[in-house]
């Protein structure tokens, strides 16, 4: 096994928690030095880290789908990354792997850490590392799970999702047409529109940036018959404009509200929701983590629409753990363009 002790392992760590957007004083650089892993061990150096919505809301305190980071402790991300050391038999030297692996270098795993942190080996005949973050990941694990078994897409129905250019947006739109859905996306600006029809082969895009009453009129018009499924990646006003807009039996998929992620104020729930009952309708949650033992049978099929050319996956890639403070910052002004990726480190 290689001699580790030499290097130096550089963290993000959570400062304090923000109120609003979080700001640099939330964060603190940290070096360490890179242990050597103990019986049955990993040492895991970062690749590229996943950086996503949800990692707000891990940033405040209070009952969540999973505890919030502690003050001190390294910033929570899923990464892939190289083992660089085992003394576990089913790891080896050179294995690609993905899992929880923190905005940091290097991660020390021992052996019970190892199931905790979902740490799991990939294979990049299936897709690329960045691949591995979006349409393989849990972006893509996401949508597939929060369309398939909650959404329940039928041939000929209509599904409307916002965020539609972004990582859960995309393989949701383009899974949603190979299963025979009209697709109609929503996302911010005409770039973001054209991709999403020209190359993702949606129906149509509504691109909300384009004035006020953009999306009512978007809708209106793409939406004649009423909304199918509406997976939400936003919340607040797009939400209640879709309600609104409800076909019979409509399923709607609570994936998350980006737009609400850094209120000061009260989260603004949903004004239009007694369309629910109206329209027999049924407004449910997806948490990507209870699927996790079923994410092999998802990978498997989308990495065949990957392969076949059915499917499409953009990554938006910075660089730099340096840069995490800032670049996270991308993601709720809307700057990405596709999965937000941060590389760490060459493959």
């Amino acid at each position: 096994m290689a001699d580790t002790t030499q290097l130096s392992n550089h963290q993000i760590r959570l400062a304090s928690r923000p109120v609003g957007l979080p700001t640099a004083a939330n964060w603190r650089s940290t070096t360490e030095p890179v242990q050597q892993p103990g019986a049955g061990g990993l040492l895991v150096k970062t690749l590229a880290l996943s950086l996503d919505p949800a990692m707000r809301g891990w940033m405040n305190e209070g009952k969540s789908y999973i505890p919030p980071v502690g003050i001190g402790e390294v910033m929570r991300a899923g990464g892939v990354g190289l083992v660089v050391a085992s003394e576990n038999p089913q790891f080896a030297v050179g294995d690609h792997v993905s899992g929880s692996l923190g905005v940091q270098e290097y991660l020390l795993l021992s052996q019970d850490q190892i199931k905790r942190n979902g740490l799991a080996k990939i294979d990049l005949r299936l897709g690329s590392l960045t691949q591995w973050l979006n349409v393989l990941g849990m972006p893509g694990m996401t949508g597939y799970f929060g369309l398939m078994d909650v959404g329940h897409p039928q041939v000929g129905e209509t599904l409307v999702v916002s965020g539609a250019a972004g990582a859960v947006g995309q393989t949701v739109g383009q899974l949603a047409k190979i299963k025979g859905c009209r697709v109609i996306g929503i996302a911010g600006g005409a770039a973001k529109c054209d991709w999403v029809v020209n190359t993702l082969g949606f129906d149509a895009c509504i691109d909300y940036k384009a004035g006020p009453d953009a999306v009512r009129d978007g809708l209106k018009e793409h939406c004649p018959n009423g909304v199918d499924i509406y997976f939400d990646n936003v919340g607040g006003d797009i939400l209640d404009q879709v309600l609104a807009r409800l076909a019979r039996g409509a399923r709607i998929i609570i994936c998350g509200a980006i737009s609400q992620y850094n209120n000061t104020t009260a989260v603004q729930g949903p004004k239009n929701y007694l369309s629910l009952l109206v329209n027999r309708a049924r407004m449910q949650g997806i948490v990507v983590f209870d699927y996790a033992d079923r994410y092999h049978l998802a990978v498997a099929e989308l990495a065949g629409y990957l392969k076949a050319g059915r499917m499409h996956s953009k990554e938006d890639v910075v660089r730099g753990l340096d840069t995490f403070p800032q670049s996270l910052l991308k993601l709720f002004a809307g700057e990405n363009f596709g999965k937000l990726v941060l590389q760490v480190a060459d493959a």
